[in-house]
C-alpha cells in the first residue's frame, strides 16, 4: 500500500478548520488549484469521496470525516516526532496571557501538545480580558499574549480571523422579541460593543438582561432563553 502524502492531510486539515478551500490555501501557502489538486490526489488515494457538493460551496462527506480524524492525528504526531528531536529543545519558563473563551476552546490541546514535544519548558497561563493582558505585556508581567482584535496594538500578528455572529438557542425564539433580550460580557468587550452597535443601525431596541467577564456563563444563559 502506498503511504498517505501528510502535506495532503496537512491540507485536509486546514480545509476543515478554516471552511473553505480559498483559506486553506492561504494557510497551507498554495494556490487555490494547488489545493483542490491535492484533494483530488487524496480522494484517490483512498477511493471514497471526501467532499460533497452543499449549495455553492462543499462539505465533508461521512468518509471524508473520519479520514479527517486520522489526519489530524497523524499531522500532529508528525509535528511533535520532529521537535522531540529538534536540535533546539526548549527549556525554561514562558508566561502566557490569553482571553477565557480561547483558553476553554484551544488550550488544553495545545498545552498538551506543547508538553508532550518539549517536555523541560514550563509554561504559566494567565486568564483575562484583552485589555487588561495588554496592560500587562506592557508592565513585563508577561511574555505574550493571544488577544482578541489587535488594531492599533504594536508588536502583534494575526493567528486567526473568525465571522462574529448572533447566537441563540435552537429551543428558544429570543431573536424574533422585541426588544431582544442579550446576555453579553463586561462594558468594555469588543464583542458587546460590536452588538449593542449593530442593533442601533438596524433599528433594533434590546435589553441586556445578563453580563458576566466569562464566556461559558454567558454561553449558559444563551442555551437558557
Amino acid at each position: 500500500m502506498h503511504p498517505l502524502d501528510i502535506d495532503q492531510l496537512r491540507t485536509l486539515v486546514a480545509i476543515a478548520e478554516s471552511g473553505s478551500f480559498t483559506r486553506a490555501a492561504e494557510l497551507v501557502h498554495k494556490t487555490q488549484s494547488a489545493v483542490s489538486m491535492q484533494m483530488k490526489r487524496l480522494e484517490e488515494r483512498v477511493g471514497r469521496e471526501i467532499f460533497a457538493k452543499a449549495g455553492r460551496g462543499l462539505r465533508l462527506t461521512d468518509d471524508g470525516e473520519r479520514l479527517l480524524d486520522y489526519a489530524r492525528r497523524i499531522v500532529r504526531l508528525q509535528t511533535e516526532c520532529l521537535a522531540t528531536f529538534d536540535e533546539g529543545d526548549l527549556a525554561g519558563r514562558v508566561r502566557l496571557g490569553l482571553p477565557d473563551d480561547y483558553a476553554d476552546r484551544y488550550l488544553p490541546e495545545i498545552l498538551g501538545r506543547f508538553a508532550r514535544a518539549h517536555p523541560r519548558a514550563e509554561v504559566t497561563v494567565v486568564c483575562e480580558p484583552t485589555d487588561m493582558l495588554a496592560a500587562r505585556i506592557a508592565d513585563g508581567d508577561i511574555d505574550l499574549a493571544i488577544v482578541t482584535e489587535a488594531k492599533g496594538r504594536r508588536n502583534v500578528e494575526t493567528v486567526r480571523t473568525e465571522a462574529l455572529l448572533w447566537v441563540t438557542s435552537s429551543r428558544h425564539a429570543v431573536h424574533a422579541e422585541q426588544p431582544v433580550p442579550l446576555a453579553l460580557g463586561r462594558p468594555d468587550c469588543n464583542w458587546r460593543r460590536a452588538a449593542l452597535e449593530a442593533l442601533e443601525r438596524g433599528g433594533r431596541q434590546s435589553r441586556i438582561l445578563f453580563v458576566s467577564w466569562n464566556s461559558t456563563a454567558v454561553g449558559a444563559a444563551v442555551l437558557a432563553g
